[in-house]
């Protein structure tokens, strides 16, 4: 099963995909360590989660796609997708059911509007 979710993100594209790629700003709203070498991430969270991933497609700053293990060992893709919007950025996720990513990327769009 597959979901996809619409953000508009109050930045331009270059800004999110830096928020999206670079290891350290994954740290400030995703997870609380990030490993980048290559093609390979590594996440993982203070709760003891790790989730590995690897990127199967990048078209900076336009598509970004990778494989993971979701939190019950099924693996899953997700893809994001920017396209500058008159708000900032258009942000479609797609991912398989329970990633989390949409989620994640909507609370870290409401704390960064609150602030």
């Amino acid at each position: 099963m597959e979901v996809t979710r619409e953000l508009v993100l109050p930045a331009p594209p270059e800004e999110v995909w830096d928020a999206l790629t670079d290891p350290e700003r994954l740290k400030e709203w995703f997870a609380n360590d990030v490993e980048w070498d290559g093609d390979e991430l590594v996440y993982r969270w203070d709760d003891g989660e790790e989730r590995r991933a690897r990127i199967d497609e990048s078209v900076e700053p336009r598509r970004l796609g990778f494989r993971w293990r979701d939190a019950e060992g099924e693996e899953t893709r997700v893809t994001f997708e920017l396209e500058e919007a008159d708000e900032g950025t258009r942000l479609t996720v797609t991912e398989g059911a329970g990633s989390g990513w949409a989620t994640a990327l909507a609370l870290q769009a409401l704390a960064t509007v609150a602030a």
